[in-house]
């Protein structure tokens, strides 16, 4: 079945009016894309922030009278907004395919570092014998395509070709999907902890421990304040924004064990400085930042 799929560059200010508008004219749905592909840097709490160009898209099922909707959006827009100027609203019909199949294409399995393979489940591992980790893009809270979580994807297959990660105890704040914790297991952890703020965060890490045949008493999954308050792990691993990590690091860094290693991504160049001197300030010694697309991993250890 094709489509009719309506399209306006707008200002950030301006989406939550035109959207409530399409929606009244039934769309299907309603999407909201970066026209420059800027970064958002981190927002403040309770806040959505918009790219300062955004493309709005409604998508109908209704081919019909597109002309006379335009004519409606128009005049509801004068309504709701007496004196500015209707956002230009283009048109055009989307020939019936298979969008399941297409956005399946898209997605190969990715490598992070040496060993470790994200693989998505309608793919065969690439390498049979490497620590291959069944996760499919598109789930919420991470799942390696982002550059954090790949950033601390590699760093974590790094401590296990150094020989830094088997039968250590992992603890991953902020879980989400569970990738990191899942990661750390399959790569030679004995326990691993994920925390979160987020009960469907910890649903999700443990359907994904379940797909990965984690067992339940491999990975331990609690809310922050069921953290042990002096448990130590020799590998800790916080993938949040910078300002929570600055906020959590007596925190996070109280967990780091004697001779620890810690990792933390989810910052931007220009914030690193501010999340190193935090961790600085807890008796870390912090490693040079590494970079990648704009986004920073810092890692650390705790002197022994």
């Amino acid at each position: 079945m094709p489509w009719l799929q309506l399209k306006a560059h707008i200002a950030p200010e301006q989406a939550e009016i035109l959207e409530e508008l399409l929606m009244a004219e039934g769309a299907t749905a309603i999407t909201l894309q970066d026209a420059h592909d800027e970064p958002v840097f981190e927002p403040e709490r309770g806040t959505t922030p918009l790219w300062n160009e955004t493309v709005l898209t409604g998508l109908y099922d209704d081919l019909t009278g597109v002309e006379a909707m335009l004519e409606r959006l128009a005049a509801a827009w004068a309504e709701t907004m007496p004196g500015e100027p209707c956002p230009e609203i283009d048109y055009e019909l989307l020939a019936d395919r298979d969008w399941e199949r297409e956005w399946m294409e898209d997605f190969q399995p990715l490598r992070m570092g040496e060993r470790l393979w994200i693989v998505p489940s309608w793919h065969r591992p690439p390498d049979p014998e490497a620590v291959n980790l069944h996760l499919d893009p598109g789930l919420a809270f991470g799942t390696g395509t982002h550059p954090t979580t790949a950033l601390c994807l590699a760093w974590l297959d790094d401590l296990a070709v150094k020989g830094e990660l088997a039968e250590r105890r992992v603890l991953d704040v902020g879980c989400g999907s569970g990738i990191l914790a899942i990661a750390a297991l399959r790569l030679g952890a004995s326990v691993a902890t994920g925390t979160d703020i987020d009960p469907q965060a910890l649903t999700a890490s443990r359907d994904n421990a379940e797909r990965n045949t984690i067992k339940p008493t491999a990975l331990r999954l609690c809310y922050p304040e069921q953290l042990d308050t002096d448990g130590s792990f020799p590998v800790v691993v916080a993938n949040i924004l910078a300002g929570p990590l600055v906020e959590l690091a007596p925190m996070i860094a109280g967990h780091v064990a004697p001779g620890g290693r810690l990792a933390l991504s989810g910052i931007l160049e220009p914030q690193a400085e501010a999340v190193l001197d935090a961790y600085r300030a807890q008796g870390l010694i912090m490693d040079d930042p590494v970079v990648r697309e704009g986004w920073v991993r810092l890692s650390g250890q705790r002197p022994a």
